[in-house]
């Protein structure tokens, strides 16, 4: 298919996805544009977590860190001067948290950045392990930056956190940020450098004979990853409008890496398809946890009870299909076209 007939359909799809959200925004309540909004949140994390764990072969388990980074770098850059010298009751905010400000654009890119900054930091000497062990010292990491986080209370304001954030995280805003995202990392994988993590996750120690220099190559694959980590916390913070350290545990890393297992590993559009689904589903089992009402019989609600429904759904993914949903296929519009073209021929 023709480049200038792909940037057409792209433009058209781009079109008809503002126009769903233009008819959303108005017609659709309350819980179901928070929904969609959290289908575009969760893509970003599962697209940004696939980068460094499906297609670099990472298993990095310390998203819930960087998230929480991009999301108080934000939130604090977009409180009013006035509200941050009332919410900290515990301490004062320190200078110059307390007069920093900036537009929400330029407040969810400085979340990004210093959540890639400190990824970058940890890679240095985190990426030397491999396997289990890089997964323990990433876990690590995030529950390192949740106690620092409730610890340094004039900047964070301790575990009371931070409430009150402006709510500037809407649908464009967060289909921006998903459509930026995607783009951004379809462009990087389908580039040399992306040829170079696959080799590395397939086998590293031919991908380092051939001349790649692995460690660069992940390091960088780890900071692009937490930069759009820290840019989902950063949306998610102005979206719930309220954050505090508890919220960025190690459940917060299983939801992630459940939406990429699920999937697909190693399939951006796996991601985006394991995020509409998670997150319906996610909200749509709700019901198992209220009282259910059969007849005359009554079902006492079990909280907590969806995710044991949902990690047993993983477990039998990982058994029987561990290729997830979507398994390595992409999406793109050649593909479309030879499908149809055999649908022609035949």
């Amino acid at each position: 298919m023709k480049k200038n007939t792909k940037l057409a359909l792209n433009i058209f799809c781009l079109a008809l996805l503002a126009a769903f959200l233009w008819w959303a925004q108005d017609n659709l309540n309350g819980y179901k544009v928070q929904v969609l909004n959290l289908v575009a949140v969760n893509a970003i994390l599962a697209i940004s977590l696939n980068l460094i764990y499906g297609f670099t072969g990472m298993f990095s388990l310390g998203h819930a860190g960087f998230m929480a980074i991009g999301a108080y770098v934000s939130a604090i850059l977009i409180l009013p001067a006035a509200q941050k010298e009332m919410m900290y009751i515990l301490e004062p905010i320190i200078w110059p948290f307390s007069v920093m400000h900036a537009p929400f654009f330029v407040s969810v890119l400085a979340g990004g950045a210093v959540a890639a900054a400190f990824g970058l930091l940890i890679a240095l000497p985190v990426l030397r392990l491999g396997g289990d062990y890089l997964g323990i010292a990433t876990l690590g990491f995030a529950e390192i930056i949740r106690v620092i986080f409730t610890n340094i209370t004039p900047i964070t304001n301790g575990a009371l956190g931070l409430k009150g954030i402006p709510g500037y995280a809407n649908l464009g805003w967060n289909y921006f940020w998903c459509v930026v995202t995607f783009y951004v990392i379809i462009k990087l994988l389908s580039s040399n450098f992306g040829n170079c993590l696959r080799a590395i996750r397939d086998d590293e120690v031919a991908a380092r004979a051939m001349g790649i220099n692995t460690f660069k190559c992940k390091a960088i694959s780890f900071a692009i990853g937490a930069f759009f980590a820290g840019v989902g916390g950063a949306l998610q913070g102005s979206l719930i409008t309220t954050i505090d350290p508890k919220m960025f545990n190690f459940q917060l890393t299983y939801n992630i890496l459940m939406i990429v297992v699920v999937g697909g590993l190693g399939s951006v559009t796996g991601s985006m398809v394991g995020a509409v689904v998670i997150t319906v589903l996610l909200e749509w089992l709700r019901f198992v946890e209220d009282t259910m009402t059969f007849g005359s019989f009554e079902i006492a609600g079990i909280p907590g009870m969806r995710m044991v429904i949902f990690s047993i759904a993983l477990l039998f993914i990982i058994l029987y299909r561990r290729e997830g949903m979507i398994g390595g296929y992409e999406f793109s519009w050649d593909s479309v076209a030879k499908r149809f073209g055999k649908k022609g021929d035949a």
